[in-house]
């Protein structure tokens, strides 16, 4: 059961990443690529149906997290508090750039908030994924389980690593692959070659840099992500665009999992002192609470599945970013 649990809070985690990943790079994206105001609201068009059911998944992780695992949430969260808000304050501000950018028709209105879109969605992208590398390097938990230190140190000081550096360059690397790729799978015209050759090059570029820190740090994991990303970049540059933006998401959910399983039973690692670390078995609810749980995950995961999925069969067809005479 714990087993079964830790599985879930895992795919909750790979489905937020690779979902939300294509929406942060496209955020980021659309003043890149969008030549003039049309080109941008289609751009914005592609995530439009999709990114608030994306966001979904991270309150679906938290709040399991927090039902089958309490301590793993409570010293996740506490030991790294200011990073999680920051995060929701961009998100809270991305949502905002989205809702907010087509209720008027001025276009120094539209720019701004494109501005406000690509600036939060990096900055989202960035502290994920320094938090990631903070995760998979430990924290500094004590004796009764929780982070130790005190002020700005004991939530930033994870995220000051060169480790963490690396993570969050890594992750911005990621989500403008991953965007590059949707962008070029779901736009017609202008959009959709600029968005292919970016994906080319990007694809190589990122390879090149993955593959100088793998010898460098002797990563298998980096080393496979850059021979994945050898293969986005020609498929990409081949046309085959289905294929190179199910590749990127293959590389994101790999790298989430890698994470997630970097030390086998142990869920959160303290720097400190090894017998501090929390296992799966230490950090979940009780068999009664979890037995209660997985009843209501039976019943409510599958349904918001096949809704999302729905959703995607619905707004298959591309966006036009070229001008159609009327």
């Amino acid at each position: 059961m714990i087993t079964y649990w830790f599985a879930l809070v895992v795919l909750c985690w790979v489905l937020f990443f690779v979902l939300e990943g294509f929406d942060f790079g496209v955020g980021l994206l659309a003043p890149l690529l969008g030549r003039d105001d049309h080109e941008r609201g289609a751009i914005i068009r592609t995530v439009g149906p999709f990114w608030d059911g994306n966001e979904v998944w991270l309150v679906a992780a938290i709040g399991v997290t927090f039902a089958a695992f309490p301590d793993w949430y409570a010293a996740l969260l506490s030991g790294l508090y200011l990073p999680m808000v920051a995060v929701l304050l961009l998100l809270a501000v991305r949502g905002v750039a989205l809702e907010f950018r087509g209720k008027a028709d001025g276009a120094r209105w539209r720019r701004g908030w494109d501005a406000a879109l690509a600036v939060s969605s990096a900055g989202i992208v960035l502290l994920w994924g320094a938090v990631l590398a903070a995760l998979t390097h430990g924290l500094a938990l004590g004796a009764d389980g929780q982070v130790t230190g005190a002020g700005l140190a004991r939530s930033l000081g994870p995220l000051g690593t060169p480790a963490a550096g690396l993570g969050a360059l890594t992750a911005l690397l990621a989500a403008v692959l991953l965007g590059a790729t949707f962008l070029s799978l779901r736009t017609t015209g202008p959009v959709r070659r600029r968005a292919q050759r970016l994906a080319a090059a990007l694809g190589t570029g990122g390879a090149v840099g993955l593959l100088a820190v793998a010898v460098g740090t002797g990563s298998r994991v980096l080393l496979a992500g850059a021979a994945l990303s050898v293969g986005i970049g020609m498929l990409a540059r081949y046309g085959r665009e289905a294929v190179a933006f199910a590749g990127a998401a293959l590389g994101v959910a790999g790298a989430v999992i890698a994470v997630f399983t970097a030390h086998g039973a142990v869920v959160l690692r303290s720097t400190l002192d090894p017998a501090w670390s929390l296992t799966m078995t230490g950090a979940a609810s009780s068999a009664s609470a979890l037995r209660l749980l997985t009843v209501v995950g039976v019943i409510v995961l599958p349904g918001v599945l096949v809704y999302q999925g729905f959703s995607y069969w619905i707004f298959r067809r591309r966006v036009a970013s070229e001008r159609i005479p009327s």
